[in-house]
């Protein structure tokens, strides 16, 4: 595993885990989601202008990549709006890359080595571990069912946009760049009617009043998260990119803890340990 990808996949997963906690913060979420997402969209835009839209090969991939990301958004807002961050959070992000590995061996002939395997195998364990804590923590001491199949939800849909933009960037590596900014610019325009029509424009014009700093750092952090990541799956191994990405769930589970007073103990730490054996296994092996 080249060591560039996997500093480029540890910075876009302290970038990921920002972006959902300030998303998490909102008080009126799918607002807050859909300012991020147009402030994306719009410096997607300006930058589009200069590099040029993705190879003409590309441009269905752009466009099922960004339905599915619309899709993704919506959910986890609605996720976000009755359940724990370090809920969510963790079980969302934690089962995508299990279903990662079954996507890019049926579709990229990816295999990994069985100490490649074993780091991801690491990585998924530390995510169980991070996340059992939360799923059955709450008031009355029962899981958070309903959560929990919305975080599975959540992370179907991650894998499969995941794959769909792993498969686009790997046959046109330097489009990566033109790939990603054009997803971020058609979501803006599924999203917002949805948003507008349930909400009104007075609820934009109150939470840019109320928080403008972190809708302008959260579509910031959206974009370059992402991009960011799309550059290491453009020549890194996908199954091993996705699982190290993943990591944003230990900074998830900490930021929960810090900022949002949700709880803390060992069995994350030791979720944290067990998913840096991982990533560690598949930088030395994989």
């Amino acid at each position: 595993m080249p060591i560039l990808a996997i500093i480029l996949l540890l910075t876009s997963a302290v970038m990921h885990a920002l972006w959902n906690l300030i998303l998490k913060q909102s008080e009126v979420k799918y607002v807050a989601m859909n300012w991020q997402v147009l402030l994306g969209g719009a410096a997607a835009i300006l930058a589009l202008l200069f590099l040029g839209l993705p190879p003409r090969s590309l441009w269905l991939f752009t466009l099922v990549s960004a339905v599915l990301e619309v899709l993704y958004f919506f959910l986890l807002m609605y996720a976000y709006t009755d359940h724990d961050f370090s809920v969510i959070y963790p079980v969302a992000r934690g089962a995508a890359p299990a279903l990662v590995v079954i996507w890019a061996a049926l579709f990229l002939r990816e295999i990994p080595t069985t100490l490649g395997l074993s780091g991801i195998a690491l990585i998924i364990l530390g995510l169980i571990i991070i996340g059992g804590t939360s799923l059955l923590n709450n008031h009355d001491h029962k899981p958070h069912l309903k959560g929990i199949l919305l975080a599975l939800g959540v992370a179907i849909i991650i894998s499969v946009y995941t794959i769909v933009d792993g498969i686009a960037v790997k046959q046109q590596p330097e489009a990566a760049l033109p790939y990603a900014l054009s997803m971020f610019a058609l979501v803006p325009l599924m999203t917002t009617p949805v948003v507008v029509q349930k909400y009104g424009w007075g609820a934009y014009a109150r939470a840019w009043r109320e928080q403008r700093f972190r809708l302008i750092l959260g579509g910031i952090l959206g974009v370059v998260a992402y991009t960011t990541a799309l550059y290491a799956y453009s020549f890194a191994p996908l199954n091993y990119s996705e699982a190290i990405r993943e990591v944003s769930v230990v900074m998830g589970a900490l930021l929960g803890w810090k900022f949002l007073g949700e709880e803390m103990g060992g069995y994350r730490l030791l979720g944290a340990i067990v998913i840096f054996a991982g990533i560690s296994l598949i930088a030395l092996f994989g």
